[in-house]
């Protein structure tokens, strides 16, 4: 039975994937209504969520926030749906970008590391890039847990060259040997297992960002790049994304440094363009460890 309900949602997707963009919004317009309006889909979390993260802010501009934030929710689902059927000009019609730095280093072929947040259509932008891009695309992801839709979405993602790796494969292969430059490109802004964490200030609440991507541009050598990405508010699926350097050489950078430079970057983005974030996802489940915070007052103590 479940084989059978898998098989019946896959051909649905690609049903879905070849309506007009026209048709695609009507239905977001009818998915936001469903699981906003009446089922109120995690709605304490994206509220708490935008609260915690803009005090200042009264209640009826976190309320706009958020019914923003829904019709991008929903917007994201059915344009990463419409890429199975997306032509190549299609997609480049559809972002601006700002990628001179990207051009800068290929000249000189060097690999670099790419550190992003769920920003915008975070899945358009994969597929922009293996075909705007002269570089070699390679995107850590999370796998999916049903290996039918983990397919699914992967033969997506790779239609146009991408590289997909596995998380917890990420460091090992982003020191294998390709063909041509590489842009190795991290999402950056999910909650890590807090006793892992490096701990910042981030969106005025006490956060845990992974690690990963300091180590594994330290491993690599290799120039880190944010890569921002704001949507167009006049034009629905339409996108604009850029470049800013963290630092050309990450093994003279102090510790947590590449790390507090991306979130700092990602910090300014959101509150440029609030409603283009994941608000939905549990960022701040996790607390820091007590073990932590003592250490931290300790180091305070030592410098004052």
């Amino acid at each position: 039975m479940k084989n059978i309900t898998t098989q019946f949602l896959i051909r649905l997707l690609s049903a879905i994937s070849k309506l007009s963009w026209k048709a695609l919004y009507r239905c977001s317009d009818m998915l936001r209504f469903l699981i906003f309006d009446v089922f109120h889909y995690r709605q304490q979390v994206i509220l708490n969520n935008l609260r915690n993260s803009f005090p200042q802010e009264k209640e009826n501009t976190i309320q706009k926030i958020a019914k923003k934030y829904y019709q991008n929710f929903t917007d994201i689902i059915f344009e990463t749906i419409k890429l199975r059927n997306i032509s190549k000009s299609d997609l480049l019609s559809r972002f601006e970008a700002e990628s001179d730095l990207l051009d800068h280093y290929y000249e000189q072929k060097r690999n670099l590391v790419v550190v992003a947040g769920h920003l915008g259509n975070w899945e358009m932008l994969n597929l922009f890039g293996s075909v705007k891009f002269r570089y070699q695309m390679v995107v850590v992801y999370h796998q999916l847990a049903n290996q039918t839709f983990d397919n699914w979405f992967k033969d997506v993602r790779t239609q146009f060259g991408t590289e997909m790796v596995p998380m917890q494969e990420a460091f090992a292969r982003a020191i294998s040997p390709r063909e041509k430059p590489f842009l190795f490109i991290l999402i950056n802004d999910q909650s890590p297992a807090p006793e892992r964490a490096y701990w910042t200030t981030f969106l005025n609440q006490d956060t845990g960002v992974f690690r990963g991507v300091e180590l594994i541009a330290r491993k690599l050598n290799a120039p880190v790049l944010y890569m921002g990405v704001l949507r167009n508010n006049f034009k629905r699926g339409f996108y604009k994304f850029y470049f800013r350097l963290i630092t050309e050489t990450p093994k003279q950078e102090p510790t947590n440094y590449i790390l507090q430079k991306q979130i700092s970057f990602l910090e300014e983005d959101i509150v440029r363009q609030p409603d283009n974030w994941l608000w939905s996802h549990k960022r701040w489940k996790h607390k820091r460890p007590q073990v932590l915070q003592r250490d931290q007052q300790l180091e305070v103590k030592e410098k004052s």
